[in-house]
């Protein structure tokens, strides 16, 4: 066992008293110890250095963080490769900017609540148990939200990184080899550090997700670096101007999609008030609808209207359903009841054939009785309206 005292700091800094100087005014004045790989696994008390800043105690045995509170201009503390466990007894060093503890046991980050100036933090490679991840304490992200700007998670099974929304000042993330798998979780992180200029994912599986960097880049104005590789700035504004047009595209066929569907609803909605089915008429011209209602006008115990008996067209087509209604294959459908609520008009197709859409009309028509009375009557005045028309296209 070997321990870090102020006698092995003095015996190893090959010190030479000066004249009238003692070992403590000597210690008081040192600003850095390197005690890197000396098997050390207990930190004495370093009250002495008042002025120590840097302290080296990577590659040792040291299994816990202790005496350090009197080391308070303390800036840099490199622990890297030891057996600590856990992060403690660091809140009393104010002035700590850059501290190191990759390669330990560390299963949580905690313990740095009060430390404002706190820039850097690096715990990589933690030897956990199989199957578990280092996690992080909420308070300490919200401590060190204001002046961590450098975060180094590396090779910690970490497959979540959302908590680090709260860092807004991280400038540099370095998260290699962990279980990152959803781009959507990096988007969001990225969508809120807003300083972050470089990012370093190499190994996770999310980095074989199709449109993986590009992705990223769109979201994240300020990335400079990913995975080792510079953004450069022809590859953003291509990308840039890809998602426009992407975008353009999208909301181009959202409109469409939304006119057909009010259209449709429009066809709908009449077609269930109306009953309607397409009639072609003798005469030469556009052809004409009329509802199942009309056809009584034409029917044998129907009474056409003044206007329609001043019309030859319509007369002849009168004169030709009468005809083929003489042997009862045409009967009144509807009941006067019936007949007095349904509207009594026809109206012009806006041009061309009507037949295409004869299909979807007989297909949306109602399955009660007196409406199939309707269909059928409707489908022979069409029968009897094509065949007088023919007849005409005959004669000439």
């Amino acid at each position: 066992m070997v321990r870090l005292t102020m006698d092995l700091i003095a015996k190893n800094s090959n010190w030479k008293p000066r004249k009238e100087e003692t070992i403590s005014q000597y210690l008081r004045k040192i600003t850095h110890i390197n005690f890197s790989d000396r098997n050390i696994d207990t930190i004495e008390d370093l009250s002495l250095c008042k002025n120590l800043s840097v302290l080296y105690l990577y590659d040792n045995r040291i299994s816990q963080i202790s005496n350090l509170n009197c080391a308070t201009n303390l800036t840099h503390l490199y622990l890297q490769n030891n057996c600590i466990s856990c992060i403690e007894n660091l809140r009393s060093l104010k002035k700590l900017e850059k501290l190191y503890l990759g390669g330990n046991y560390i299963a949580v980050i905690e313990g740095l609540e009060g430390l404002e100036e706190l820039r850097e933090v690096h715990v990589e490679s933690q030897r956990l148990p199989l199957g578990e991840k280092l996690l992080f304490d909420p308070r300490t992200l919200h401590s060190l939200s204001k002046s961590l700007s450098i975060l180094n998670i590396s090779n910690n099974n970490i497959d979540e990184v959302r908590d680090l929304e709260v860092l807004e000042n991280l400038n540099q993330l370095i998260a290699v080899d962990n279980q990152l798998l959803h781009v959507k979780d990096l988007e969001f992180l990225l969508s809120k550090l807003m300083k972050l200029w470089k990012m370093d994912l190499s190994g996770n599986p999310v980095c074989l997700k199709p449109k993986y960097r590009d992705r990223l880049i769109l979201v994240s104005k300020s990335l400079e670096y990913l995975d080792g590789k510079e953004i450069k700035k022809m590859e953003r504004q291509f990308l840039m101007n890809w998602k426009a047009s992407k975008d353009a595209k999208k909301m181009s066929k959202k409109r469409n999609i939304q006119n057909e569907d009010a259209s449709n609803l429009y066809l709908n909605n009449f077609e269930t008030m109306h009953h309607i089915v397409p009639v072609y008429y003798p005469q030469v011209g556009k052809p004409k609808l009329v509802f199942f209602s009309e056809i009584q006008r034409f029917l044998p115990n129907g009474n056409a209207s003044p206007e329609t008996s001043q019309e030859d067209t319509k007369t002849n087509v009168t004169e030709e359903m009468r005809d083929s209604g003489a042997g009862g294959r045409c009967p009144s459908p509807l009941s006067q009841r019936t007949r007095e609520h349904r509207p009594r008009a026809y109206s012009s197709l806006g041009g061309g054939s009507v037949g295409p859409q004869l299909g979807v009309w007989r297909a949306r028509a109602s399955a009660s009785p007196a409406v199939a009375a309707e269909r059928q009557c409707g489908q022979q005045a069409l029968s009897t309206a094509e065949r007088l028309h023919k007849r005409r296209i005959q004669t000439g």
